[in-house]
């Protein structure tokens, strides 16, 4: 990715990567077809993919920044190499701040209550309730719940309506979401820190 600057100020350039976008929208509406072929791939390679949207969210902590506008539609998935790339970030924003529009732009699929509430402090716990949506949305599927009730119980966490109710920070919540993966007996694939 690179960083064009023009008249109308910044513009990121990002590489062409094959994949197909799980949300895809169009002028008819959101072609989801991608959505429903991830989430019919085995549970170990749909978490591997959310550990590469998790490690990219360690990063996005570790700089101060909130995540704004994630959603199905920033994840490209490439099924024939099994590598998830996040596309279209352009909304991350240094945190906390105020809210100081009506709502802030994103899939309400994903959002959490104060995103919708003027004067809201927008923080870190945003990001964990927007991760929290995406690892549900993801090891989820049509058929129900993928992933082992340890795991649910840290998406509940994550996406609680009440921010203080949730994980800090997204450090917390990826420790608990990786140690809620381990099987009894096996040492956890990796820890929280980026």
């Amino acid at each position: 990715m690179r960083t064009v600057h023009g008249p109308a100020g910044p513009t990121l350039v990002y590489p062409w990567y094959d994949g197909d976008l799980l949300n895809h929208a169009t002028v008819h509406g959101a072609d989801r077809s991608g959505l429903t072929r991830f989430q019919q791939l085995p549970p170990p390679q749909v978490e591997e993919a959310l550990d590469a949207i998790l490690d990219a969210h360690l990063a996005v902590s570790a700089a101060g920044l909130v995540a704004v506008d994630l959603y199905d539609g920033c994840f490209l998935y490439d099924f024939s190499a099994g590598r998830m790339r996040l596309i279209d970030l352009d909304e991350y924003r240094p945190g906390p701040f105020l809210l100081d529009a009506e709502r802030l732009p994103g899939s309400r699929r994903y959002m959490a209550p104060e995103e919708f509430v003027r004067g809201a402090v927008i923080d870190e716990r945003i990001t964990v309730h927007l991760l929290g949506r995406t690892l549900h949305h993801l090891l989820d599927s049509p058929k129900g719940w993928r992933g082992n009730d340890d795991q649910r119980r840290v998406v509940d966490r994550a996406t609680r309506t009440a921010p203080a109710a949730r994980y800090s920070d997204v450090p917390a919540l990826v420790g608990a979401w990786r140690q809620a993966g381990c099987r009894p007996g096996c040492p956890c694939r990796r820890s929280a820190t980026p």
